[in-house]
């Protein structure tokens, strides 16, 4: 890739501590022998707690910008300053200690990382909440993690979630902090001329007795003292996974699964995350991605982080000329806005050097569309909430198969199980469910034994995903099991479909999903979205597919839509789909009931 990378040392010291997961010595272990050159699979994984690492980053590097949040660029002995004093105040005022569990309903701003790091060097336990949530959503997280100090911001869109929150009897502190405080000046002052709406009226608030605000907390300036940290036992982060399945379940993570995913994506990168690289953050960092790829690897390693609040394409492009990024950790939504934005140029985008793509499956369209405008590498990788998340991914300077997801990362044992048999092994090039054993595995779901225990099998955790690893140690994945479809007795892979129509012209994007069917049990649907200026008709597409799927794949209906619902990091959702057309039937009877 051409990276001019240093490969500093990251003042490891007696301190440091490792762990090495005992790997049974059968098994299929294809990658093994075919691993990029310099990186061996078989090491013991470092599980330093990762606000140690950060604050070592801090002493390492203090002049250098640790974050850059919309121009506003705040260095790492100020990140420190902050991180130390936030602990502090915590620790005083509030009595945050070992097990406390506290909830961050922040999108991406400084604040985020500066409350994070706090909470974890006090042994706190960091519980994420999306704030685009529901009202209902985001009372179960906090209800079930116990959680009942909050941190957040003043607009308004935000702070009255904290409030709704407080007024359930969910939440019974709040600690504010103001947006405008971290734009730069200029942007401050626009802000608070043009903007003023968006802001909450923190002091006309019915719960303004329970706020206090951050900015006011950090000038208290209290040391804290440091707590101690047992990095395998002590519970660092209570990530909420699942609600497309029912209930979200709290996935906890120790503070060892999330320093070893990052010391995992260091060794698999070979340097690639060291200075003078700088990471760009549009991902949100309470979701587990970007808090380890966008926030966790690069502050731990002293470089920056570039940040942006929300995706929106004119500020990326502004970001890109503007701090010339060379690493961008994405979504397949967000490389598809990229690539075919017109007002994307090669020469705006051109200091980028990979781009890493997780979160959803990338289609075989999209990384052919990104290309177009970008030589970098373009990398996909594949984890989950479980792992912290990263289980495989490509390699980061040399090109992988196409629509692989790599090879598993260091210290990272995968297998493949009989779709049948969960205990039971399939060999290399057959289909089978991907389970997973590491550092990076969670410890289970709080409070949930019964869920804790259905995820695992012989020690490995059940990702719930089908794929298989080819003969050379590339993995895989056809698709969730829970989004199989079974027509007339065969597995239907939405996933396969999807590919097959994102090559139409005139689609941009497609979205599978089973229904019930009389004939079949199950059928697809494909829900559509067209090309600006595009479209076709059911009749045409069925052509289209004939000569790329089975007759058994073909869509039993197919509906268009001006936009396809997503999550709120651009992954497509089947949620909602399954959803609208299960009130489409719904209604569809009640109208022929009338009419009888």
């Amino acid at each position: 890739m051409g990276m001019t990378i240093a490969n500093p040392d990251k003042a490891k010291s007696a301190a440091d501590q490792t762990l090495s997961i005992p790997f049974a010595a059968e098994g299929h272990r294809p990658w093994v022998d075919n691993y990029p050159e310099g990186i061996k699979w078989n090491v013991p994984i470092r599980v330093t707690p990762i606000h140690e690492q950060v604050l070592a980053a801090c002493d390492r590097v203090p002049d250098n910008p640790a974050m850059d949040f919309l121009g506003a660029v705040t260095d790492y002995k100020t990140l420190k300053r902050q991180i130390l004093n936030f602990a502090g105040a915590l620790q005083n005022e509030y009595g945050v200690t070992h097990g406390t569990r506290v909830a961050l309903l922040l999108p991406n701003t400084p604040f985020y990382p500066v409350a994070y790091y706090a909470l974890l060097m006090l042994g706190a336990v960091v519980v994420n909440c999306n704030p685009l949530y529901s009202l209902g959503e985001l009372s179960h997280i906090v209800g079930n993690a116990d959680a009942d100090i909050m941190v957040t911001l003043d607009l308004a869109q935000v702070f009255e979630k904290a409030e709704a929150l407080v007024a359930r009897g969910h939440i019974k502190h709040v600690i504010v902090c103001s947006f405008p405080s971290a734009l730069p000046v200029v942007k401050r002052t626009l802000f608070s001329i043009a903007k003023r709406r968006d802001l909450a009226d923190i002091n006309a608030s019915p719960i303004r007795d329970k706020i206090r605000w951050f900015d006011k907390l950090i000038d208290l300036g209290i040391a804290p003292a440091p707590a101690e940290i047992d990095p395998v036992n002590d519970i660092a982060v209570q990530q909420y996974t699942g609600g497309t399945t029912g209930l979200p379940k709290g996935a906890m993570l120790t503070h060892a699964n999330v320093s070893a995913n990052v010391d995992q994506i260091d060794k698999w990168g070979c340097g690639v995350f060291y200075a003078p690289s700088k990471v760009v953050a549009i991902l949100p960092f309470f979701h587990i991605f970007a808090m380890t790829v966008c926030m966790n690897v690069p502050l731990s390693n002293g470089i920056e982080t570039i940040m942006l609040p929300r995706f929106d394409i004119k500020s990326f492009l502004d970001l890109m000329q503007r701090k010339r990024p060379n690493i961008l950790p994405s979504v397949p939504t967000l490389l598809h806005a990229i690539a075919n934005n017109r007002h994307t140029r090669p020469e705006i985008i051109s200091s980028l050097e990979l781009a890493i793509s997780g979160g959803a499956p990338l289609p075989s369209e999209t990384r052919d569309d990104f290309e177009k405008v970008s030589p970098a590498l373009l990398a996909e990788g594949y984890g989950l909430t479980e792992c912290s998340p990263v289980v495989c991914c490509a390699a980061l300077r040399v090109p992988s198969k196409p629509m692989s997801i790599g090879m598993p990362l260091p210290g990272t044992d995968i297998q493949f199980r009989d779709l049948d048999d969960p205990d039971k092994e399939v060999p290399p090039g057959e289909r089978g469910e991907l389970v997973v054993k590491g550092a990076q595995v969670m410890a289970g779901y709080y409070k949930n034994d019964e869920a804790t225990k259905e995820a695992t099998s012989n020690g490995f955790f059940r990702t719930g995903d089908v794929g298989y690893v080819d003969e050379d140690g590339y993995v895989f994945l056809v698709d969730r099991i829970k989004d199989l479809i079974l027509c007339s007795g065969f597995n239907v892979y939405p996933r396969n479909i999807e590919e097959a129509l994102l090559h139409h012209e005139a689609v941009d994007e497609v979205n599978v999903i089973g229904v019930k069917d009389e004939y079949r049990g199950e059928a697809p649907v494909a829900f559509i979205k067209f090309n600006e200026g595009m479209s076709a008709t059911p009749a045409e597409l069925k052509t289209f597919l004939a000569e790329r799927i089975s007759k058994i794949e073909m869509p039993r209906d197919f509906i268009f839509k001006e936009e396809l619902p997503k999550t709120l990091i651009g992954k497509l959702s089947k949620k909602e789909l399954r959803e609208e057309y299960a009130q489409m039937i719904a209604d569809k009877q009640a109208g022929t009931n009338d009419a009888q």
